[in-house]
């Protein structure tokens, strides 16, 4: 077992270095494949820590992989860094200012690639301190927002040599993270038809933005009609101009489908294919469907959970003072709502009225996972090998995730002391399972019994290229299988324990 408070005072020493380095990412905010700026700035640092690097790796530029350490176990470090489009770039706020269309880390993900970059560092010093073998290795992974850089990794088979995975995710609570999530299918439906003028030819044009419109609301009228907690959401990304004098010849929507298994997402996705086609034939346009992304629901596991559940209750609460309650409570008085704080509380089964703007307990835990109404690409990672999770508490109670009020919290004095104080909770996991084979032992049996030993199908075909590889126009033909998840494929899915 490692000595925790030698290890929390180790992070501690390290832990100026990896917060100014979150704050640059903050500053950077770079959108799904585009993160080159936070890329090179992690590697420069991993590099002065002695880890050896590859890059561009699965074919993506924005990935890459960093390892330390002989023998032993090998234990991944799972990052991000990317941000959100038109939130806003402002710090310390506590009323929203113009956002300007500016890109913004609205998820927390600046701190959650360093807070796990710091852990394996740490890691990695303790086990070298103490002359223990093992393997240290952290992941850049690019694109969780929207784009599935895991599930694309996943694919080449980056994470198969794991013996388990662990991660993160800031938020209002600090615990351990054991999540239901979602999968999620993604996908572009283009429609062509024929431009005429709208006045004088509107019978010789065939509008493709109609064939949109009516696809929309046949999805709408499908809500009624599939599992009461899967999602479906759409956004018009081109509705093929702006001269309404004009019958329009193109129009564009994406889809976000998402249920709780990768079958039931594939299902439902399949129908909503079906409805695009009966919107060409009703246009008389021609559709085709251009296959994005798509990742898998998260695979609990209990054996590391109750690890990190018991590290937390080591560690204790996040170690938050006074003043750094200030922007939390002026944010509750300007910008986050009762009813935001109910439906954060009611998230996590904690009662209503909790009486503190910050976390200042360590979230309750009895092996049972919490319902995440989302999604992630941490699931494929755990389709692939055992991984568990943690939260950190870095935001106000209440704070809506993908918006401005969480980008002004992600680079202030909580938002820190929840990094470096996940990053504790993490590291000491990963020390117990390099100390003691039987905890990967139980993991790896456990993810054995819940898999039901079969090998890790991704739910991404082959075929797809990554999304920035994709040339304009692309896209199959409604009315024909997409490989492999046509005709048939529902049967090829895995099944879910």
């Amino acid at each position: 077992m490692q000595d925790i408070a030698r290890l929390a005072a180790l992070i501690d020493a390290e832990s100026t270095t990896y917060l100014d380095l979150s704050d640059r990412i903050w500053e950077l905010a770079e959108l799904r494949y585009q993160e080159h700026g936070a890329v090179a700035a992690q590697i420069e640092q991993l590099e002065k820590e002695g880890f050896r690097i590859a890059r561009n790796v699965a074919g993506i530029p924005t990935a890459f992989m960093a390892e330390a350490g002989e023998g032993g176990p090998l234990i991944g470090f799972l990052g991000e860094y990317d941000a959100l489009s038109g939130l806003s770039q402002q710090a310390n706020i506590a009323r929203r200012a113009d956002a300007g269309g500016a890109n913004g880390q609205g998820c927390g993900h600046n701190l959650l690639g360093t807070g796990a970059m710091l852990a394996a560092v740490a890691v990695r010093k303790y086990l070298a301190r103490n002359g223990m073998p093992g393997r240290v290795r952290y992941y850049g992974c690019p694109a969780e927002e929207g784009g599935s850089g895991k599930t694309f990794m996943a694919r080449a088979g980056l994470f198969a040599d794991l013996d388990m995975a662990v991660t993160w995710h800031p938020g209002a609570y600090f615990g351990t993270m054991s999540v239901k999530s979602l999968a999620n299918v993604q996908a572009y439906f283009r429609f062509t038809g024929r431009a005429t003028h709208a006045a004088s030819a509107p019978h010789l044009g065939r509008s493709a933005l109609d064939a949109v419109e009516l696809m929309n609301v046949g999805v709408n009228y499908m809500r009624e009609h599939m599992p009461s907690d899967a999602r479906i959401h759409y956004a018009v990304t081109d509705t093929g101009g702006i001269s309404p004098n004009v019958v329009q010849a193109r129009a564009e929507v994406l889809y976000l489908v998402r249920a709780t298994t990768v079958a039931g997402a594939m299902e439902l996705f399949e129908r909503v294919k079906k409805i695009a086609e009966g919107a060409a034939l009703m246009t008389e346009t021609q559709a085709v469907v251009d296959f994005d992304k798509a990742c898998s629901e998260v695979l609990p596991n209990t054996a590391l959970e109750m690890a990190l559940y018991q590290n937390a209750l080591k560690l204790g609460p996040t170690p938050f003072v006074e003043a750094d309650k200030a922007l939390a409570i002026e944010l509750r008085g300007n910008a986050i709502t009762p009813a935001d704080v109910a439906a954060s509380l009611r998230l996590v089964h904690m009662p209503p009225g909790y009486p503190h703007p910050l976390h200042q307990d360590v979230l309750p835990f009895d092996g049972t996972p919490f319902d995440l109404p989302g999604s992630t690409d941490v699931g494929d990672v755990s389709w692939v090998t055992p991984t568990v999770q943690a939260w950190g508490a870095c935001f106000a109670i209440g704070t809506p995730g993908h918006s401005w009020q969480l980008v002004a919290q992600g680079k202030n004095a909580a938002a820190h002391k929840g990094m470096v104080h996940a990053a504790k909770a993490m590291a000491a996991t990963a020390i117990d399972a390099f100390g003691d084979p039987k905890l990967i032992e139980a993991a790896r049996a456990e993810w054995m019994e819940r898999t039901g030993g079969k090998p890790y199908a991704c739910p991404i075909p082959e075929l797809v290229p990554l999304p920035f590889e994709k040339k304009a126009g692309s896209g199959a033909p409604l009315g024909r299988p997409l490989s492999p998840h046509g005709a048939g494929a529902l049967s090829q899915m895995r099944p879910v324990a």
